[in-house]
């Protein structure tokens, strides 16, 4: 049977071939795979990411040991559960369902006597004949503040390494393991869901926080080859990425591991002259971080790391749910720890480490997660379930310790509803969002779901961003966010391709920064925070003119979405680029004024909220940075 050809339909392809200089005669394969080169669709033959996939990386259960001292009770099911968007009953008997199901989840329960202490609130007749943990016992059953103390105890001296042997059995830790990761094989749904196996490596030496959390590429068949490596046996992060690197070279598999809450480290956590344990800074310690730690945790509910108001003065949004009186142990803090504290002087610093020793070990890209200890991967801001159990939703929570720490203690209403981390992941497995966090093209946010693209190169021009489809621009002149820029070309400054879209069910955008970090020839590092697009305004001397506005009626936790813009787009241009000047740039996206979560929490219970708690947040987005290197 042959195919008839309308004269028609012939002088179409052969004008399409024509104009691709290989015209065809006939129908045939030629023909087909000219139209595959110049397909009317614009998403033929795309091999980039396409939508950020949504998720925690930070979570813990009941078989940690301070959630459970709290009185956690959810599990791994449990959690799971709740992240793809099922109603579960919490530890406290409410119901709750997150608002948007996530599309994956990292458990990362503390390694350290991981399930234990369900054992020790069990009584356990074997763990009885430790004094130490029947103390525990007796205190975590009286339940309250005495049990939260008991969990606090218990956490600082696993932490310290300091644990009770009889709480370390390899067999009892090979149970819990092996149940962790039953658990991820059942949940884990490729292209649907994806659970990540992890853990948390809970170093805390002094009280000073040095945690980790570990990130599995790999399934149960290689993660089960390994148990998670526990202080007990170090707390040195030296010793947690050996460990990672032993488990590679023993298993084939791949792991990852981040940082979070330098600002309680009492200025340890991004060393530059002196390492954690005042060691001299060198390069196999560069070489190592920056190897092992591709991400960084800018954001969770004990407060934001981003930047600090003291080190950016000039930066109006840096003082954004800010912890800054102590750590986590006896030692005040002081105020020349905090320049080592925070993501912003961390990425200025590393240029200078880059310089001197040849590695930036501050090359990350950034995440957000909740570090809650309850189970639910909560971070709305109307749906908010707080730290642990004992600070769940409740008429007193606002005013609650979050934690009895030995320098002082925070309030409920310190707790931060934040965040989440968006992966560009080409597709939702287990190995696609691990090689994009390796890639560091993630964003973090403080719990809304912003749409964040960010792209550099040298150029991209004003038109760009007019494409409703800017990805196939991004990636054809550029690179993504956690990219490298090549050397300049002669006479040119770097260009960015930045663009954001709100959540749907938060607020309108304010307006889109570009911040700039930079080395100077002296040793000495700058930085400059520029609007780059603005709401309904202007830009002047690279800043919004005036205020985006406030709609928030706190009485009533609402607002409206009368001001700002639902997206944003624009390229900019580098005004003070200097060719000889290492320099590390990254997006930060602001919204509009909404109510925080301590205007629905007053308004839910009808009571009134302490007088020194914020109750309007403006939430945003991180996104990771794009390098330049000088040739």
């Amino acid at each position: 049977m042959k195919t008839l050809m309308t004269p028609l339909l012939a002088c179409t392809l052969l004008t399409l071939t024509a104009a691709t200089g290989s015209a065809q005669e006939s129908f045939g394969e030629g023909t087909v795979g000219v139209l595959a080169q110049r397909s009317y669709s614009p998403y033929s033959g795309r091999n980039f990411p396409t939508r950020p996939l949504w998720g925690d990386t930070h979570l813990h259960t009941a078989l940690s040991l301070d959630a459970r001292a709290a009185g956690v009770i959810l599990t791994h099911d449990d959690a799971y559960n709740f992240a793809k968007g099922e109603e579960i009953t919490t530890s406290n008997g409410m119901r709750a369902r997150i608002g948007q199901p996530l599309d994956w989840l990292v458990i990362t329960d503390h390694s350290d006597a991981m399930g234990a202490m369900n054992e020790v609130v069990a009584g356990n007749p074997t763990l009885m004949t430790d004094a130490t943990v029947r103390d525990w016992h007796e205190r975590i059953n009286q339940g309250g503040a005495v049990a939260l103390e008991a969990g606090l105890d218990i956490v600082d001296k696993f932490s310290q390494g300091n644990s009770p042997e009889i709480l370390l059995s390899r067999k009892f830790q090979r149970q819990i393991w092996d149940g962790v990761l039953e658990d991820a094989e059942e949940h884990n749904n490729p292209g649907q869901f994806t659970a990540i196996i992890g853990f948390e490596w809970t170093s805390t030496p002094g009280g000073n926080n040095l945690h980790r959390n570990v990130l599995f590429r790999d399934g149960a068949d290689k993660a089960g080859l390994v148990l998670p490596l526990t202080v007990a046996e170090g707390v040195d992060p030296r010793k947690l990425w050996a460990w990672m690197e032993n488990y590679e070279e023993k298993t084939g598999g791949q792991m990852l591991t981040l940082a979070h809450n330098g600002n309680l480290s009492n200025g340890i956590m991004f060393p530059v002259d002196r390492l954690e344990f005042g060691e001299e800074m060198t390069a196999e310690y560069v070489e190592m971080r920056a190897r092992w730690e591709p991400l960084y945790e800018y954001t969770q509910i004990k407060g934001d790391g981003e930047a600090h108001p003291a080190l950016s003065p000039n930066d109006e949004f840096a003082d954004y749910e800010t912890w800054d009186r102590n750590n986590l142990g006896p030692v005040p803090k002081q105020p020349d720890m905090i320049q080592y504290e925070y993501a912003r002087e961390a990425l200025k610093n590393g240029l200078l480490l880059e310089d001197r020793l040849g590695t930036n070990p501050y090359k990350f890209g950034a995440s957000g997660a909740t570090d809650s200890h309850t189970g639910m991967a909560t971070a709305e801001e109307n749906n908010f379930f707080g730290k642990h159990s004992l600070t769940e939703p409740n008429e007193n929570r606002m005013t609650t310790d979050v934690g009895h720490f030995d320098t002082v203690s925070w309030p409920g209403w310190y707790q931060a509803s934040s965040g989440y981390t968006a992966v560009w992941a080409t597709e939702n497995t287990r190995e696609a969002i691990f090689d994009a966090m390796m890639r560091k093209e993630t964003y973090a946010t403080t719990g809304s779901r912003i749409t964040v693209r960010f792209f550099g190169g040298y150029d991209f021009v004003a038109k760009d961003a007019l494409s409703r489809l800017p990805a196939n621009e991004g990636y054809a002149k550029g690179v993504p966010m956690g990219g490298d820029l090549p050397p300049a070309p002669e006479g040119k400054a770097p260009t960015f391709l930045v663009g954001a879209l709100r959540d749907a069910y938060s607020g309108n955008l304010d307006r889109i920064q570009i911040v700039k970090g930079w080395l100077n020839a002296d040793g000495t590092t700058g930085e400059k925070v520029y609007d780059v697009a603005c709401a309904e305004r202007a830009i002047v001397d690279h800043a919004c003119e005036g205020a985006v506005g406030n709609t928030v009626d706190i009485k009533n936790a609402t607002w409206t979405n009368t001001i700002g813009d639902p997206e944003l787009i624009t390229v900019w241009a580098d005004p003070d680029f200097d060719p000889a000047q290492p320099a590390v740039y990254y997006a930060r996206v602001i919204e509009i004024p909404t109510p925080r979560w301590t205007a629905y929490e007053a308004k839910y219970f009808g009571i009134k909220a302490p007088a020194e708690s914020p109750m309007i947040t403006q939430e945003r987005a991180y996104t990771s940075p794009i390098w330049y290197t000088p040739d």
